[in-house]
């Protein structure tokens, strides 16, 4: 799309020059994306149905753009209104004067969102704006990268309060000057991974900054532990959990196991309906394969219909019974391990944090040491002496150890970040077509989705000890610039981030 012509504008930018562009944007990508001929104009369904598939992206690129301004602009005007309704103004303040208990009821009654969203916007607005002294001077705001970051629209306010609310927890016990790269590291990243990405990031940057707020965090989420259970008038049993990571690991372990099982013997190529393959064999272990590797068969003779979520309702009923007496082995829990990554300094020192695979949340290193000592979690300690991981052509699977490594470099998948528990290790060099080797080199962790489109599409990947780099294809980008895949995307790395 060729650029828009700028509005005139007056020497002096207007603060609401910004909307007036996007406008001009908007107005240009939506007439470029309606056909001329046959177009019914002043219905946006009807026009938006009619747009072509690039057009409708330039489309929804103007639209977001347009709107992360207007967030931008309501976090000043909010943080404004809360500052003009402060206690210190009585019943004189703003949102008082004009018959509203607090600020918050009054912006929720002009946009008709939620409460929480108000305490989003003011919050936002506060943490970025520009401070002042009791003299009148200007100061930066608390947080100058955020705010230039909002302020241009890079980044979203959902993004900025992620960032913001979590250096100001940590703001009384970090370093400021490691707290101010920190923060410019996770601008960065908001400004090219989605939210759900960033947070994985804000999470590990908070470890990182407040190492010893670490514990206390874990303590207050475990205080906050809880289940409830009722049963309603049609004689359904509600549960509600409510579990820190250290007790949720061995739960959600054993019902993804469980899952898994069950869409396994479902899938008529032994796959669990998450791309790894393997089947219940005869004597109820689990063979595994990898990229089409031949497993045993053992179909089921009924056909099972049951929703994921009805099957982890089946699984968590299984598990009860089966600690209620059942005197046989739960079969799936054979292979069901919590693995807790945790450097070997921190292992030995107590100082630090570590993960549990699967759950975001970083852990203490005390709870780390106290889950290692427990004979079904297994501690991948990173940094220690090594066993041999490469097998050459010697092997084609991956051994656990190897998928233990690729599991710490990755994440999870490598490509769109899924769950740790639904990828499995693929060959980047294929072992039969290309001869490709069993090393760690050339594993990549991937779910079945993007195994599949990666092969569909053509893209190249490049893997080393620490990262993996995916080169799209020229369809795609002509430039083929590569994009940074694995737990690098969102973990913020000595010394660049701090």
């Amino acid at each position: 799309m060729e650029p828009s012509p700028r509005i005139e504008q007056d020497s002096a930018p207007h603060a609401l020059t910004a909307l007036e562009l996007d406008v001009a944007v908007l107005r240009e990508a939506w007439a470029g994306a309606v056909p001329a001929w046959g177009a019914i104009r002043g219905d946006a369904q009807i026009e938006a149905e009619q747009m072509s598939d690039r057009g409708l992206v330039e489309v929804v690129d103007a639209v977001a753009q347009a709107r992360r301004d207007l967030d931008a602009l309501m976090a000043r005007v909010a943080a404004e209104v809360a500052r003009r309704s402060g206690p210190e103004f009585g019943e004189v303040g703003l949102a008082k004067a004009q018959g509203f208990h607090n600020p918050l009821r009054l912006i929720t009654a002009s946009t008709g969102g939620s409460r929480a969203e108000a305490q989003r916007l003011v919050a936002v607005g506060v943490a970025t704006a520009e401070r002042q002294t009791f003299s009148g001077e200007r100061m930066p705001s608390r947080h100058p990268h955020v705010g230039a970051a909002l302020a241009g629209a890079s980044i979203s306010l959902d993004a900025a309060s992620a960032i913001t609310a979590m250096l100001d927890r940590v703001s009384m016990r970090a370093d400021p000057e490691r707290a101010d790269l920190v923060e410019a590291a996770l601008v960065e990243l908001a400004g090219r991974v989605p939210l759900e990405t960033l947070t994985r990031g804000v999470r590990e940057a908070e470890a990182r900054l407040d190492p010893d707020g670490v514990e206390p965090r874990e303590e207050e989420l475990r205080t906050e532990r809880s289940l409830t259970m009722r049963e309603d008038g049609r004689g359904v049993v509600h549960l509600h959990a409510r579990l820190d990571p250290e007790s949720a690991a061995p739960v959600k372990a054993a019902i993804e196991a469980l899952v898994s099982d069950a869409l396994r013997r479902r899938a008529p190529d032994g796959r669990d309906g998450y791309g790894r393959l393997g089947v219940a064999s005869g004597d109820g272990a689990l063979a595994e394969g990898v990229e089409g590797a031949p497993v045993g068969s053992d179909s089921a003779l009924i056909d099972d219909h049951r929703t994921i979520p009805q099957i982890q309702a089946d699984a968590h009923a299984a598990l009860a019974r089966h600690t209620l007496g059942c005197t046989h082995t739960l079969i799936p829990l054979a292979k069901t391990t919590v693995i807790v990554r945790v450097d070997l300094d921190t292992l030995r020192t107590g100082l630090g944090h570590a993960r549990i695979d699967g759950i975001d949340q970083p852990i203490s290193a005390a709870t780390a040491r106290r889950m290692a000592a427990d004979a079904e979690i297994i501690p991948a300690v990173l940094g220690g002496d090594s066993i041999p991981l490469d097998l050459g052509r010697a092997a084609r699977l991956f051994t656990k150890a190897q998928r233990l490594a690729l599991g710490e470099r990755d994440g999870g998948c490598a490509a769109c970040g899924q769950n740790i528990g639904y990828v499995e290790a693929h060959h980047i060099d294929w072992w039969e077509r290309d001869a490709g080797p069993t090393d760690l080199a050339n594993g990549v962790m991937l779910c079945s989705f993007c195994h599949h489109m990666i092969h569909r599409d053509g893209w190249h990947i490049h893997a080393d000890p620490d990262e993996v780099w995916f080169i799209p294809p020229p369809h795609i980008d002509p430039a083929q610039v590569p994009r940074l895949g694995g737990r690098a995307r969102f973990e913020l790395r000595e010394p660049a981030a701090a």
